[in-house]
C-alpha cells in the first residue's frame, strides 16, 4: 500500500518474506504469472525475460512456488556481481559434473569470485575445475570428522531463523492496528536482536518510529538496512523520505538515486526524486524524472500531477523535447 502526505511518499510495501508466506497460506494460490513474480520478488520484469533469455529460468505462461525460490536464488547470485554467462556456465557444469537437473535448487550455490561453486554431499566444490575449494564459512570451526558435534549448530541456526520468521511475521499483524504498534515495534525489536541482519525488519521498524516522527530513530533503522542488504531498493526509497523529512535534501536524493539504480521501474522514487529537486530549485533535473513517473504510472491523480508539473517546467524554462515521432512539443 502507498500512502501519499503532503506531496510525499511515504512506502509501506508489503516484505517479500510477508508475501510469499501469504501466498502460500492461500491455497487457491498455487500459479503466477512473471507480473506476479516481479512484484513480489521486487524484480523488474525485464530482468525475469533477460534470465530467461539467457536460459537461466524456463519461460511459461505460469509459475509456481519453485520457480519463485529459483528466482530469489538468482537474484541473490546476480546481487554478487556474476553474469548470467558464468551463472549458466557454473551450472552446465556442475549438471555434467553430479546429475542433478537444477543445481540451482538441489545444491547450494556459493558465489566465489567471478563464477559459482556448490556445496554438494558436505564439500564445496568448483565444478568447472573438478576440484574441492576451501570452504571460508566453515573456517575456524571444528574438524570435519566431528558431524555429530556440527549438526546441532546447523538446526540450531534453522531453528532460529524460524523463530525469527514467525516474531516478523506476528510483528505484521500487530502492526495493521493503531493499538497494537507499539507491540509489533517491540516484536521488530526482538527479530533483530536474535537475528541481526533481518532487513524487512528495520524497515518496519523504521516505518513506525517514522509515522511517529521520531525521524532521526528511524533514520538509523532504514540505514542500517541499506547497510544489511545494499539491493533493498525499498530501503534506500524509505531512507530518502525521512531525510527529506530532516531538511537534508542532498542526501535524500542520493538515496532516491540509488532506489532507482536498483529497480529502474520504482515509480514512486521518480515521482520523489523530482519534488526533491524541485524544491532545490533543480526544475530541469525534475524534469526528467516527472516524465519518468508518467510514464511508469501514467493514470491517476499523481500523474496529473506530474504532467502538470512537467508542463510547467517546460512553458518556464522554455524548453522543447523530440517526441518519438519526430514531432516537437514546447
Amino acid at each position: 500500500m502507498i500512502v501519499r502526505v503532503c506531496g510525499r511518499i511515504l512506502a509501506r510495501n508489503v516484505p517479500e518474506t510477508l508475501a510469499i508466506a501469504a501466498l502460500n497460506a492461500s491455497s487457491p494460490v498455487t500459479r503466477f504469472t512473471r507480473q506476479d513474480l516481479a512484484r513480489i520478488l521486487r524484480l523488474p520484469a525485464r530482468q525475469i525475460a533477460s534470465w530467461q533469455r539467457s536460459g537461466l529460468m524456463h519461460v511459461a505462461e505460469s509459475y509456481t512456488f519453485e520457480d519463485l525460490s529459483h528466482l530469489r536464488r538468482l537474484r541473490e547470485i546476480c546481487a554478487a556481481r556474476i553474469s548470467p554467462r558464468n551463472i549458466r556456465n557454473s551450472v552446465s557444469a556442475m549438471q555434467k559434473l553430479v546429475g542433478t537437473l537444477n543445481p540451482l535448487r538441489e545444491a547450494s550455490p556459493v558465489p566465489r569470485g567471478s563464477r559459482l561453486v556448490f556445496r554438494h554431499s558436505g564439500a564445496l566444490v568448483d565444478p568447472q575445475t573438478h576440484q574441492l575449494v576451501f570452504d571460508f564459512e566453515l573456517a575456524g570451526k571444528i574438524p570435519s570428522q566431528m558431524v555429530a558435534t556440527r549438526k546441532p549448530d546447523a538446526e540450531h541456526v534453522s531453528r532460529i531463523a524460524q523463530q525469527a520468521q514467525e516474531l516478523f511475521l506476528k510483528a505484521v499483524q500487530k502492526e495493521e492496528e493503531p493499538t497494537t504498534v507499539t507491540e509489533a515495534a517491540g516484536l521488530y525489536r526482538e527479530v533483530l536482536r536474535i537475528q541481526p541482519k533481518h532487513a524487512a525488519s528495520s524497515i518496519n521498524l523504521g516505518t513506525i518510529l517514522y509515522n511517529q516522527r521520531e525521524f532521526e530513530e528511524a533514520e538509523q533503522r532504514y540505514r542500517y538496512a541499506t547497510e544489511v542488504d545494499p539491493f533493498y531498493a525499498l530501503a534506500f526509497f524509505d531512507l530518502g523520505n525521512v531525510l527529506d523529512e530532516l531538511q537534508r535534501l542532498p542526501e535524500a536524493i542520493v538515496a532516491y538515486q540509488r532506489a532507482i539504480a536498483l529497480v529502474p521501474e520504482y515509480a514512486d522514487a521518480h515521482y520523489n526524486l523530482a519534488l526533491a529537486y524541485e524544491r532545490q530549485g533543480q526544475r530541469r533535473k525534475a524534469l526528467k524524472y516527472w516524465q519518468a513517473y508518467v510514464r511508469l504510472d501514467p493514470v491517476g491523480p499523481w500523474a496529473t500531477h506530474a504532467r502538470t508539473q512537467a508542463r510547467r517546467i517546460l512553458a518556464t524554462e522554455k524548453l522543447s523535447i523530440v517526441c518519438r515521432r519526430g514531432q516537437k512539443a514546447g
